[in-house]
């Protein structure tokens, strides 16, 4: 049975991760610190016999007993309010987590997938996006310690490729949604919808004219699978190429939901991309993989579970406690 290791796995995306290796035969050892990821994503795993997990933080040395064939490295804040609250853990998580993964993945003989983001890309100048455009990022932005932490983990990653001969995948995820996003991490997706449930207006940042092409989990996924088991070294663009103003989501927000809000504009944060589509043609050439879910299906799906929330979850505030993290 083939061994690996899932950090981040507690996570919205990582959790869907546990669930696809599992059902495909492969003991999963699940890691996280729960500073963003929740177990309630994970205990419907806690009973099965192919997976464990581990509550610890990847920025520290990190030991997992027996054999690993493969890691895939998904531990980091993802949403603006987690990563702009914990700036010094997003980029040691980016910075010493990879390091220390990479390590494993040398000591264990394993093939390790790091999970990079369309973040590298900054707010472009060209488009859609290609994975051999190198970015606009400001580096000394609030979005930079992300943006940069994403960076650097894709250097470090080709250096010890190149100098250690460690097996290495790269995957620039683009904005992904679906069951499991907390409703309230500021992302598009989950805030218009937990607004709209909720009957409040609807926020747009700008002018609303900025772009952004989303992804079903499910594809992601299946993107992420195929990419790992490939012999392709270099990072690979994952998401959905069709393309969508966020003034025009938010109306297909209200129109899904039903409810009667209004869209309210606010001023756009510092450094946010206006634009946001990736190229998939590496993708569909070398991993045979594209999107299958169309936005209208994948969003009544992602609805369906937002929808099935306690009250008491619908109103809940993401106000978490970094203190401890920010400290360190």
């Amino acid at each position: 049975m083939k061994r690996i290791l899932i950090t981040g796995a507690a996570g919205f995306l990582g959790s869907h991760l546990c669930d696809r290796f599992i059902a495909d035969g492969y003991y999963v050892i699940g890691m996280d610190n729960l500073i963003t990821g929740d177990l309630k994503n994970i205990e419907h795993l806690f009973k099965h016999a192919n997976f464990e997990f581990y509550h610890h933080d990847v920025t520290k040395f990190v030991y997992v007993p027996g054999n690993l064939d493969y890691i895939l490295h998904f531990a980091s804040p993802a949403s603006p309010i987690d990563y702009l609250k914990i700036p010094i853990q997003t980029l040691k998580v980016g910075s010493l987590g990879t390091h220390n993964l990479l390590g494993l993945a040398r000591e264990k003989n394993a093939r390790i997938l790091i999970a990079s983001t369309s973040e590298v890309y900054g707010d472009p100048l060209v488009h859609p996006q290609t994975e051999d455009y190198y970015g606009n990022v400001n580096t000394i932005g609030p979005r930079g310690v992300y943006d940069e932490a994403k960076r650097f983990q894709e250097s470090i990653t080709m250096a010890y490729h190149r100098y250690h001969g460690v097996e290495t995948r790269i995957v620039r995820i683009f904005n992904t949604y679906g069951p499991r996003m907390r409703l309230n991490d500021g992302r598009v997706i989950p805030a218009f919808i937990g607004q709209a449930l909720r009957g409040e207006d609807l926020t747009v940042f700008g002018d609303g004219l900025q772009t952004r092409s989303f992804c079903y989990v499910d594809d992601q996924v299946e993107g992420i699978y195929r990419l790992l088991h490939s012999d392709y070294v270099h990072p690979v663009n994952i998401g959905n190429p069709h393309e969508i103003t966020i003034r025009d989501f938010a109306e297909e927000i209200i129109k899904l939901t039903g409810t009667t809000q209004k869209v309210i504009y606010k001023p756009l944060p510092v450094n946010d991309p206006l634009q946001r589509q990736p190229d998939i043609t590496r993708a569909k050439e070398i991993l045979g993989w594209e999107p299958k879910i169309d936005r209208a299906q994948g969003m009544q799906l992602t609805l369906d579970y937002f929808k099935s929330l306690s009250k008491e979850e619908l109103y809940k505030s993401e106000h978490k406690d970094f203190s401890s993290f920010n400290r360190k």
